[in-house]
């Protein structure tokens, strides 16, 4: 069966990486958010696709779930010297990521063959595709500072800024890939990963064409809730979801999805709650250990069997 995940952020990766431990590396395709990609430093920097890449690679920080493990930050302390400040968290490590793609991008490579790259050079066999080729930024309006960059909100300001509304720049030029296009025709498969919808998911099912190519074929289409028990494992996404005026709640995920998904996987902990989506699976979706994400990819992919 091949299967194509839609992911940001750490939950999404956790999710991946289970898939990635139970399925052959053709089977499985890993569509990632872009929409937090930013410049600093004069360096191309894709948190999402970075933070899947390594979790894949057995690289990254088991504490932190993004970035490398074990790595230090010497290149930031002497920017610190020089007076720099130094909000946005850069490994050493991390940077020689950053350094190689920029220097591809400078050079014109396409985005998604950057990612092939790095991915191989670092054993990772499974295809890792960006949502798009094309910048796309999200833009963070806030009652606090107005506009702010994904970056500046999340990391600089902590996401405590309180949120009016979000919005995609570049997403009209954007277009889906013939790599995206492929992969959503060849699926067996959709699964939607317990990553915030709307900050890591949002953006993907926004780029021209991939919402249609998702639910043009009669396929499952599942999505695994991010929120357990009216709150979010990790991140902004509960505290997200009540200032847009959402319940937070993994039935408001459900909602939130319904037109797009036939199956909805949420934690056994909200097993009384009401779900309007076909088929419907409670499962322990807490990924602590890595048993934990083996645990609940096989059991969804079970799940998925048993019912399509």
């Amino acid at each position: 069966m091949k299967v194509v995940v839609l992911v940001g952020g750490v939950g999404g990766a956790k999710l991946a990486d289970g898939l990635a431990q139970i399925l052959p590396p053709e089977q499985l395709t890993i569509i990632v958010n872009t929409g937090d990609d930013f410049w600093l430093y004069g360096l191309r920097i894709c948190p999402d696709l970075d933070t899947i890449l390594y979790t894949l690679a057995g690289l990254v920080d088991p504490v932190n779930g993004w970035g490398i493990a074990s790595d230090t930050t010497s290149l930031l302390q002497a920017l610190e010297r020089l007076g720099e400040d130094t909000w946005f968290r850069l490994g050493d490590q991390d940077i020689a990521t950053h350094l190689l793609r920029t220097q591809w991008w400078r050079e014109g490579v396409r985005l998604t063959e950057i990612e092939k790259r790095l991915a191989t050079r670092l054993g990772v066999q499974q295809a890792i595709l960006p949502m798009t080729d094309a910048p796309v930024a999200t833009i963070v309006d806030t009652v606090e500072h107005g506009e702010l960059d994904f970056q500046t909100y999340f990391v600089r300001y902590r996401w405590q800024p309180t949120v009016k509304a979000l919005r995609l720049a570049g997403i009209e030029a954007a277009a889906m890939t013939a790599e995206v296009e492929q992969a959503m025709a060849s699926a067996d498969a959709v699964i939607i990963g317990p990553s915030n919808p709307w900050l890591s998911i949002a953006p993907i099912l926004a780029v021209p064409r991939l919402r249609e190519a998702l639910t043009a074929r009669d396929v499952p289409r599942v999505a695994v809730s991010p929120i357990v028990g009216g709150t979010a494992i990790k991140g902004p996404a509960a505290k997200l979801m009540a200032e847009l005026g959402y319940e937070v709640s993994a039935r408001a995920v459900a909602e939130y999805y319904e037109r797009i998904i036939n199956g909805f996987v949420f934690d056994e902990r909200d097993a009384g709650l009401e779900i309007p989506v076909s088929h419907t699976r409670t499962l322990n979706t807490i990924m602590t250990t890595n048993a934990d994400r083996i645990f609940l990819a096989k059991s969804v992919m079970e799940w998925i069997s048993g019912w399509w």
